[in-house]
This record gives C-alpha cells, structure tokens and sequence, in this order.
C-alpha cells in the first residue's frame, strides 16, 4: 500500500511537471531573439548569405534550404550555428554583430525547433535595435587626464621651435611624418569671381590660427589598419571585454573599433595607401590611440586649420594656382585616379610640403558642418571651430579620387551623411564605418599649445556621445 502511494506521487509530479513545462511560444519567446540580432543582416534586397528571416516562408526556404528542419534542431544550421565557438567565422551572430547569444536564448531556438518550429503564417519579423548590458568603460575621463599629464610632461622635455619630424608608432612601428605649419592670419574662403564657387565658402573672412604640425600624408592603412584589426574580444564601443587595469596600459584602455563587416579597402590596395571608410569617431579614435603611445597629442584639424595648411600662402583657387589643368601634377581626381584612391605621396606636394591636399581621399575635420560657416565665426575669427552639436553632418575637405577638380578647391566645403552607412547591415549602425564613404580618409594635426584635459576629452569623443 505504501509503495503504490509513492508511485502515484510520483506518477503525478510528472504529469503535474510536463503540464507546467510550455510549449515555446514563437511571438513571446523567438522573435524577440531573431529580431534584435538576426534580422537586420538577414532582410533587405541583399541579405546576408542570400537567406532572408523576415516570413516563415523565407526562414524556411531561402539561402540554400533547410537552415530549419523541424523537430530536429541538431541538423539545422539556424540552431547550430548560433552554438559554435565565439571565435569560430561561421558563428551567428559573429562577434562584431553581437554574437554569440546567451545559453538561454540558443535552448529556446532549439526547443522551439525540436518541438516543431512553428510559426503563425501571418507573423512578419522586423529588425529592433538590441539593448545590451551597459559597462563602465576605461576610456573615460580619467584615461584623458592621464594621458594630458604625459603629454604635457613629454612637452617639457621637447621645449624649441616647431620644426618638422618623423616618428616611429610604438605599438607598430611604423613611420610618420609631421609638417610644421607656422601660424598666422590668412583670407578664408572663396572670391565670388571664382570658377565653380559654392555659396557656403564664403564670404571670404580673415581668419587666424595658431602654429600646429600636420600629417606630411593622409594616414594609411599601415598605420590605422594595427589600430582597426585586434585580437581583442571588444564591446560595441570598442573596449577590451577583459580589460584590467592592473595588467594593462593606457594605450590598451582607448576604444578601438570593432572586426569590420567587409574587407575595408575594397581592393583598392593596402600598403602606402590612405586608410578610408571610417567615421569621424574612429578617426578621433585613432588620435587618442597615437597620443597614448607618443605622448603628443594629436587630433582632426579644424576647418580653418586644414584649409590654412592647404592654402600653404597661397589665395588661388589650389595651391598651385587657378590652372585646372595643372592638377594633374597634384592631385588624384576622376580624370586620373582610374577609379581608386593612390599611394599618397606620389603627386607633387604644395608650398609647405604636403601632399595630397587636392584629391585621394577627401579628409575629415573636426567641426560640425554648417553651410552658414562664416557667419558662424564673424564674431570669433582666431582660432574658429564649430564644435559639433549633432552626428550630421560633419566637415570634410579636400575632394576625392572619383570627384571633378572644382571639389579639389582648397576652398570647397561639404559634410558628412546618414546615407555613408547605408550598407551596414547592422543595427544600431556602426559606430566606426561609413562603408559607403569610399573617398573619404583624414590627416592629423598636433597643435603646439597643450589644451586642457576637458578639450582633449571632447576633441577625442564628440561623435561618440550622439550616437
């Protein structure tokens, strides 16, 4: 009689647990997973790996067929694959979208298929943008004051005249040159007689800035691709998931960008040629990362700075006169670049010693872009900057290889656009790619005077933090 109780108690608690145990509900329990961090690469004309997960029928028959094979979960890659090793290249989602989801969220999608993979007819799945766990990150304030501690430090031992140098980046050790451009006052902007002037260039103002150096060259991929590519699990806002504070340097805290989603020079060639496609977060990125390692501080040049610098003297339409023609001496532009951005370097340099100024790639600024500039600064002539409020758009200069000479003008302005990232498939966006900005590279400047910590700061994050 005792032993009978037992097993019916038994016999009951199972029923009771299978009774409470509910089937997995695809609305509550799936889509969310899909949706937050499969659908934005998988949907649109060109989805990843040509499978689309917007409808039943696409998850059940687009790609190459049977991603999901109901009731067998153990043979279908939209379970499998989300169970690979975090560094394999098959795992989805990959690391830099993400990946990979959490133990609970890869049992779901495999009890969902084990028990049949349904899914209402009716039911279409829309991308949403994942919220994740937020971190205190390294590269905060306090990394700035440090490092405007050494760099004011390193100041001291280097005391003289602005003279031009070429140093070696530690961590890679490859070279760079920096050009000093004496400081001074100059006519910013275009003559209304000028061929092709734009209204927003003017009206001419003069303008004055102080002595800084200047990259001799647009950086390269040898120097920024060590910067972009690490063997580092990183957060999307680019810190070191296992960073310590006790075992790593200051150079290791800055934020670096993410594993991009495409190879980023897009065939266009590698060593010698400008680094291109990353926003103006990753170039302000990259200053910090330098200025880490140097103990100078670098960053973007202000618009009135670049065009200063490009200007070189000179009040003609480039810094070689008013010639179109003679741009193909110094610049690289749609009637000669065939197609592609050039080894920086090659083409005749302006009356300071840069190169490329007009054309290769066109070079990022530090203010926000605004077509009324010069009323902007009217009141603030000396050292003019408008600092950005907004994401877009933001200043560019200098024209690019598949631009007409009139936007290779040491005048010509133009700002930075949401549509830049239009094939990011991830969402949110990147916050260090504009993959569709294939002309787009940048410079860096050193200014002789040291600013302070909280100008530094916001030098180095200010299209970070409108994201």
């Amino acid at each position: 009689m005792k032993r009978s109780f037992v097993l019916s108690v038994c016999l009951l608690g199972l029923v009771a647990g299978n009774s409470i145990s509910a089937e997995v509900d695809f609305a509550k329990d799936v889509a969310p997973i899909l949706e937050t961090n499969c659908v934005s690469c998988h949907s649109g004309d060109e989805p990843a790996g040509d499978y689309l997960l917007t409808t039943k029928e696409d998850a059940f028959e687009s790609g190459s067929g049977g991603a999901i094979l109901p009731e067998s979960p153990d043979d279908s890659m939209f379970y499998t694959m989300t169970v690979l090793a975090r560094t394999d290249e098959q795992l989805m989602p990959p690391l830099r979208s993400g990946g990979p989801l959490s133990k609970s969220e890869t049992e779901t999608l495999k009890n969902w298929i084990a028990e049949g993979a349904k899914w209402p007819e009716d039911m279409k799945l829309t991308a949403r943008a994942k919220e994740g766990p937020r971190f205190d990150s390294p590269d905060d304030f306090e990394l700035v004051k440090r490092l405007h501690a050494q760099i004011v430090a390193q100041a001291k031992k280097e005391q003289g005249e602005p003279t031009n140098y070429k140093n070696t980046i530690p961590v890679t050790e490859i070279d760079y040159e920096m050009i000093a451009i004496p400081g001074g006052e100059f006519v910013m902007g275009s003559p209304e007689t000028e061929e092709l002037r734009r209204p927003e260039e003017g009206p001419q103002t003069k303008v004055t800035v102080d002595p800084f150096w200047m990259g001799k060259c647009e950086v390269t991929w040898d120097e920024y691709e060590p910067f972009m590519i690490t063997q580092v699990d990183r957060r999307k806002d680019g810190s070191r998931i296992d960073f310590d504070a006790k075992s790593h340097t200051v150079v290791d805290a800055v934020s670096q960008p993410t594993p991009p989603y495409t190879e980023m020079s897009f065939g266009m060639g590698q060593q010698g040629y400008p680094a291109i496609s990353m926003t103006q977060h990753a170039a302000n990125k990259y200053c910090q990362w330098l200025s880490a390692q140097t103990g100078h501080f670098y960053r973007l040049p202000t618009e009135a700075e670049w065009e200063h610098a490009c200007r070189a003297g000179t009040t003609t339409a480039y810094s070689f006169g008013d010639d179109p023609e003679k741009l193909l001496d110094y610049g690289w532009f749609y009637d000669n670049a065939n197609e592609k951005y050039q080894k920086v370097g090659l083409k005749k340099p302006n009356p300071w010693g840069l190169h490329d100024m007009h054309g290769n790639v066109m070079e990022w600024c530090a203010d926000q872009y605004v077509p009324n500039y010069f009323e902007k600064i009217k009141n603030s002539t000396k050292n003019p900057y408008v600092k950005p409020e907004t994401l877009y758009p933001r200043s560019v200069r200098g024209g690019g290889w598949d631009d007409d000479p009139d936007r290779l003008r040491s005048a010509a302005r133009r700002g930075s656009a949401a549509v830049w990232k239009q094939q990011d498939p991830q969402l949110p966006k990147s916050i260090w790619y504009h993959t569709d900005a294939q002309q787009l590279g940048f410079r860096i400047v050193r200014p002789v005077e040291i600013p302070s910590p909280e100008e530094m700061y916001f030098y180095w994050n200010s299209a970070k933090d409108v994201y």
